[in-house]
Parts: structure tokens; C-alpha cells; sequence
């Protein structure tokens, strides 16, 4: 399965980002409102230049305390994300999050962000691609 795919069976929510420049708790804010687990740090919404987290900020404030909340996102960010194109393949992108030990990653064509995957994506995807193998093989045994 191609990262493609997976976007298209995600629909077509767009990538939620933040300027460098922005606070933390702002960046926070955000997340909370759209219930989502990261935004892409963007300033031409295009362009990643880094991933701030929901566990990036929780373990900042346990290890600072809520002082943080006034840094700004640049401070905080994983710096220039690991990035796929929509060509590549799932599996192999399984592979680079895993071993990254990240849960996200900006999808670029042509040098613009496209989507965002999530590990939880990928992984969906490849059980559906693993069930819809097993009920062909059911069926071929089956007789179907």
C-alpha cells in the first residue's frame, strides 16, 4: 500500500500548523481544540521545519514545570522531521517510524506538504490490507 492511499482513506483534512514564533501554550491550545496529537511548525503552512507534540510539551512541564507554556514552539520542536513522499510504501514507512521512534510524518510532493500520516494510519492500513488478504484466501480455499 502506498502512502497515497492512506491520505485518501484519511480525507481531506489538511495539515494543522503553527508559525515559528508562536508560544507553547497557544501551540497547546490548538491541539486541544482540534483533539489532535501534534501540528507541523510551518511558516508558509508548506514547508515543515519541525513537529511539536502533545508528549513533547508534557514532559517539558514535567521536567520545567508550566514556565514552558511561554516558550515558543522553536524551542521546543523536534527540528526538521523525517518527511515521505506520496509514493512511497507503507511498509517501509512503518520501518522508518518505528525505528525513528516518532508517531508522525509530513507528507511532501513537489515541495509542499500534502498530509500528515500518523503511525496509528499506517498501521490501520496495513491491517485492512491484511484482512482483505486473509477473506481471498478464505474464499480460494473455500472454493468461492
Amino acid at each position: 500500500m502506498l502512502v497515497q492511499h492512506i491520505l485518501k482513506s484519511k480525507g481531506a483534512e489538511g495539515v494543522v500548523t503553527v508559525k515559528p514564533g508562536t508560544r507553547v501554550s497557544a501551540a497547546a491550545e490548538v491541539l486541544s481544540q482540534r483533539r489532535i496529537g501534534t501540528v507541523v511548525i510551518s511558516s508558509d503552512g508548506k514547508s515543515p521545519v519541525g513537529i511539536l507534540s502533545e508528549r513533547d510539551i508534557v514532559r517539558e512541564i514535567g521536567r520545567r514545570g508550566a514556565a514552558c507554556m511561554a516558550d515558543l514552539v522553536e524551542d521546543m520542536m523536534t527540528r526538521d522531521p523525517q518527511t515521505c513522499g506520496l509514493n512511497e510504501d507503507a511498509d517501509a514507512i512503518l520501518a522508518r517510524m518505528t525505528e525513528g521512534r516518532f508517531r508522525h510524518m509530513p507528507v511532501v510532493e513537489d515541495g509542499a506538504m500534502v498530509g500528515l500520516i500518523t503511525l496509528g494510519d499506517v498501521v490501520k492500513a496495513r491491517l485492512s490490507e491484511l484482512s482483505m488478504e486473509k477473506q481471498a484466501l478464505e474464499g480460494m480455499i473455500m472454493g468461492y
